[in-house]
């Protein structure tokens, strides 16, 4: 199974982040969506906010189908070396 993880702050989603996430689509199996907290930056949106608006966004598109949205706080490659944990054990 092909995965990718599209990371970003998506303060808030926009139709360029739609366009990506529908290319990504045909090459991947699954994609995680990533939502962080970036300390540089004062989002518009709460982290649950973002979450819910690319719910959202996604369900209007209808391509809500092999997509997941988590929230993440820190260093990507860290986060990503848990979920590899966490598949690894599926």
């Amino acid at each position: 199974m092909k995965r990718a993880i599209y990371p970003g702050t998506f303060d808030p989603i926009t139709n360029g982040h739609l366009d990506i996430i529908e290319r990504a689509l045909k090459l991947f199996d699954e994609i995680l969506i990533t939502v962080a907290i970036n300390p540089t930056k004062v989002p518009l949106f709460s982290m649950t906010e973002r979450i819910e608006l690319i719910h959202q966004a996604l369900s209007e598109k209808s391509i809500n189908h092999k997509i997941q949205v988590k929230g993440f706080d820190g260093l990507l490659a860290k986060f990503a070396l848990e979920l590899d944990d966490f598949y690894s054990q599926l």
